[in-house]
């Protein structure tokens, strides 16, 4: 049984990839364990990745659940993060959101 997971996005500017996740997940990077790395550690043993690799950056995709959908989508705004308004999707709510390299990051909750 798989105990834990890291989610990894490829980007091509690390500096500004850093700036927008660092809004996105309201505080700088946990870990930078090898150069061209950053890593959000979400929960025990659940994070996020950030790897510097122009020749695959703006092809990932990482989904984000949340308690509450309209809380967040207020305070990505309030840290400068456009967006559209949360929509209807899957059977939750959906925050459909693109990085600087264009990688899809899409929050859902009620």
């Amino acid at each position: 049984m798989f105990t834990s997971v890291l989610a990894t996005i490829t980007v091509a500017d690390l500096d500004a990839a850093e700036s927008w996740y660092t809004r996105l997940f309201g505080a700088g990077p946990d870990a930078r364990p090898m150069a061209g790395l950053l890593e959000w550690h979400l929960s025990q043993g659940n994070g996020v990745q950030v790897f510097a690799e122009e020749e695959h950056a703006g092809h990932s995709a990482l989904v984000l659940g949340t308690d509450d959908l309209d809380l967040e989508a207020a305070r990505l705004r309030d840290a400068g993060i456009d967006q559209p308004a949360p929509q209807p999707g899957g059977g939750a709510r959906v925050l459909v959101l693109a990085d600087p390299d264009g990688n899809r990051v899409v929050l859902f909750g009620a």
